[in-house]
């Protein structure tokens, strides 16, 4: 699997009929409130694409890895936050999926299938980002339960999700290997969180803090055995760098759409601003560009589903490839307007601010190049 195949060009088209329609409406007052735009996650939900990668077993969709990322890119095409209910599902729920008891899945995946619940994953920290093995959250064995404590930190869905994905420590003399993961519900006792962060851009997807004060977790809510959580999160992060890439191509297409339609009709000069040739060199740069951030996060995505050997690679490469990409596009947008453009009175200016986030998490794009150096070299 490689090239969308008719099946993933009339899920495309159906996607953007929802967005466009019930999403996008949405966005530019969601951004301004800072508020989870629970109208566009209604739409999403009805259309059963907030979580489409959960498998049919469980009461999902099952669409392959591919199909995920065009809902992704199609949902952020209209509004970037909202794109955040069907990636963070799947980057809250895919250590289960990797490395969970069947219990555990058939437990709790099928409420985030039907939409009653969305989950999310906790592995940053204040004194833990990039370095994310350095965690200082600690699980201590009590019985057959886990006392967790802890705080973690840029919590994506923090007070809106059901469930979270939490690595912590269980062994303190072993780095890496010392560490596990479990699940944890808002409804357990211990767990609370922190004020909205004030972000720059995603402003209506909630991020906080996430306060784990003596929470009892019994020791069926382990992710796989004890010591393997940073393998699984590690993992974890190979197949949803593709979804951040996702979620940058459709930040970038909707600014470019803006800016084709803006300079087609803006004239100056007596012409339209299409016709300025330097204006053309510009529109054809972000086209040519997207185009190949968009290539390689579909071959990205289909060696997601394949679970090749190279994920590693090439996940973080078009994590990074297309961030850059989104990044500059949304900025030459802006800058295709005008002053217009740095107005909320287009949604450029919004996409621009939006762009940022996907340089930055699920790994900065540092990181992301000392990933693929590393890759490069161990060949």
């Amino acid at each position: 699997m490689y090239r969308p195949n008719d099946e993933h060009d009339a899920f495309r088209a159906a996607v953007r009929e929802v967005c466009d329609a019930k999403v996008a409406p949405n966005a530019a007052e969601a951004d301004e409130r800072a508020e989870f735009p629970q109208a566009s996650y209604d739409a999403l939900r009805a259309s059963d694409l907030h979580a489409p990668h959960v498998p049919e077993v469980y009461g999902g969709v099952g669409a392959d890895a591919l199909a995920t990322c065009i809902v992704i890119e199609e949902v952020a095409r209209a509004c970037a936050s909202t794109s955040l209910v069907p990636s963070v599902n799947k980057l809250g729920t895919m250590p289960l999926l990797l490395s969970g008891s069947e219990e555990l899945r058939r437990e709790l995946l099928p409420p985030v299938a039907s939409g009653e619940a969305m989950f999310s994953y906790c592995l940053s920290e204040p004194e833990a980002g990039s370095d994310a093995a350095s965690m200082r959250t600690r699980a201590v064995a009590e019985g057959d339960s886990w006392r967790l404590d802890g705080v973690k930190r840029w919590i994506t869905g923090a007070g809106i999700s059901r469930f979270y994905t939490v690595f912590a420590v269980t062994d303190p003399d072993a780095g890496k290997r010392g560490i596990s993961a479990f699940v944890v519900s808002s409804e357990d006792d211990g767990v609370s969180f922190g004020a909205p962060e004030k972000k720059l851009g995603i402003r209506a997807s909630p991020t906080r803090e996430v306060y784990l004060d003596r929470v009892l977790v019994p020791g069926s809510r382990m992710i796989g055995a004890p010591g393997t959580g940073f393998a699984t999160a590690m993992k974890t992060l190979d197949h949803t760098r593709v979804t951040i890439a996702a979620q940058a191509l459709g930040i970038a297409q909707g600014a470019l759409d803006v800016a084709l339609g803006y300079v087609k009709e803006r004239t100056q000069f007596g012409r339209a601003l299409a016709e300025f040739q330097g204006l053309q060199f510009m529109l054809a740069d972000m086209g040519m560009k997207l185009e190949a951030a968009r290539q390689l996060t579909y071959a990205a995505a289909a060696k997601s589903e394949r679970g090749d050997a190279d994920l590693t690679y090439f996940g973080a490469a078009a994590k990074c490839f297309a961030s850059d990409v989104a990044m500059e596009v949304t900025t030459d947008a802006v800058q295709l307007l005008g002053g217009y453009g740095y107005t909320r009175d287009f949604p450029v200016e919004r996409m621009m601010r939006d762009a940022k986030i996907t340089q930055i998490y699920e790994g900065t794009n540092q990181v992301q190049r000392i990933v693929m150096a590393r890759q490069l070299l161990r060949r």
